[in-house]
């Protein structure tokens, strides 16, 4: 047991730390962690458990590792894997404050962050990628129109009409029970 606790917080604390941008950035990090290093999860389960993590409300790295950790080894997985996420960057943002405040204007580091913003993007397009495979995954066989349809409606209405994601979430969900039920 201790072993699983200790695996688990050294792969989301160091998932954590490298990654940059915040919560969505970290993801493909964590499914490297939970899939491939410590074989927590398959990618279907990873998959499972993103769009659930993203359906409700809150940060995503805290909901995933707590979900994780908590498949992994109970409420005391959960509970390391979500001091693994918080306590090493909580305790570098105090550090980083002041150094922030004393290199703001410094030319090598405004290039570092200009140099990690193409790196971000790229993470992003793989995740969305891999996860597309589950949330467009033909049932029965046969390929369904119904997620992408509900995929271009949810576009269509955040991004041209400007209605709040809450309700294209709540909509999603709707739409999910009736018409995407096995």
């Amino acid at each position: 047991m201790m072993m699983k606790l200790w695996e688990l917080f050294i792969g989301f604390g160091r998932s954590t730390m490298l990654g940059f941008g915040g919560g969505p950035s970290i993801i493909p990090l964590y499914q490297h962690e939970a899939v491939e290093q410590f074989k927590w999860l398959t990618n279907e389960e990873f998959g499972q458990a993103l769009a659930m993590a993203n359906a409700m409300p809150g940060p995503i790295a805290t909901k995933l590792s707590a979900y994780i950790g908590y498949k992994v080894a109970g409420w005391l997985g959960a509970a390391v894997a979500i001091g693994a996420v918080v306590l090493p960057t909580a305790l570098l943002m105090i550090v980083l404050v002041f150094a922030m405040n004393k290199l703001q204007n410094n030319p090598t580091i405004k290039g570092m962050i200009r140099g990690i913003q193409p790196v971000i993007f790229v993470m992003f397009a793989m995740l969305a990628f891999d996860y597309a495979k589950y949330a467009f995954e033909p049932s029965g066989g046969s390929i369904n129109f119904i997620p992408f349809l509900i995929a271009a409606v949810f576009f269509v209405l955040v991004q041209y009409t400007g209605i709040s994601v809450i309700w294209g979430i709540i909509g999603a969900l709707i739409a999910g029970a009736i018409f995407l039920r096995p």
